[in-house]
């Protein structure tokens, strides 16, 4: 990793180049409530990076930008407190243990598991835009403090994962998307500090330059996500969330393949 880290290092051009990728990622995530983790890892690790480094630079920029969208949500009213309280806790744990275990353990099986978990997921919510109603349920699923678990350990071990696992099935139980995308959001932004602080201790910074484009990026399209989802008509928001999840599937897919 110390090798690599000292090779690794960018000029003013891919410096803006992972500014626009950081800003894509992070309105189409404020928007939608998932994938710049998943996007950000799957492109560093394109380029050669250790899972470990690309899982720890992830965590770094999204400790800024996760956490801007989030009070950008917690300011247009998109958060529910006990949503919120019931990921965070749960998912905190759960961060730091899957960030300690990612220095010892392969993320390869991980993603096999997780791939017809989130198909099903994926046509779920596609199927829910053509038999859709308009009333949600006010009460948080009982499985919401389990879910912030897992996805937790999962966000940590692949560098992302988190808002594909809990919007996703928070969306299919029939919460209203509005309040389970800010929501996760907020949660998000403290789960990635904590893992950030655990990735500091255990792999050092990183790249600097990488993590300074995705948060540079990130962090000047945060409010137009949150402003994007307040005003996204929720069928539009659950058909939409349904084809990212099915689009990031198939391509783990294709690259298992490969």
């Amino acid at each position: 990793i110390e090798q690599f880290e000292a090779q690794f290092m960018i000029g003013l051009g891919d410096f803006l180049m992972y500014t626009a990728v950081g800003g894509a990622a992070q309105l189409v995530d404020g928007a939608l409530g998932m994938t710049y983790g998943v996007t950000s890892a799957s492109m560093l690790m394109g380029l050669g990076m250790p899972p470990v480094l690309a899982s720890a630079s992830v965590h770094y920029a999204e400790t800024l930008t996760i956490g801007a969208s989030g009070l950008s949500h917690l300011w247009a009213r998109n958060v529910r407190r006990d949503l919120f309280l019931a990921l965070v806790i749960p998912g905190a744990i759960s961060v730091l243990i899957g960030s300690q275990l990612l220095m010892h353990l392969s993320t390869h099986w991980v993603h096999i598991a997780l791939i017809p978990y989130l198909f099903v997921i994926s046509l779920i919510l596609l199927l829910r835009t053509f038999n859709y109603h308009t009333s949600y349920r006010s009460d948080v699923p009982r499985i919401t403090k389990a879910l912030g678990f897992v996805a937790g350990f999962v966000d940590a071990i692949g560098g992302g994962g988190w808002s594909a696992i809990t919007v996703t099935t928070l969306v299919a139980r029939g919460m209203e998307p509005r309040y389970v995308i800010g929501s996760v959001h907020l949660a998000k932004g403290i789960v990635s500090a904590l893992a950030s602080i655990s990735f500091l201790l255990s792999v050092g910074a990183g790249k600097p330059g990488v993590v300074a484009g995705l948060i540079t990026g990130g962090i000047v399209a945060a409010p137009f996500g949150a402003l994007l989802v307040r005003r996204l008509p929720a069928r539009i928001a659950t058909l939409l969330a349904g084809l990212a999840v099915l689009a990031v599937n198939v391509r783990s897919v294709i690259m298992l393949l490969c």
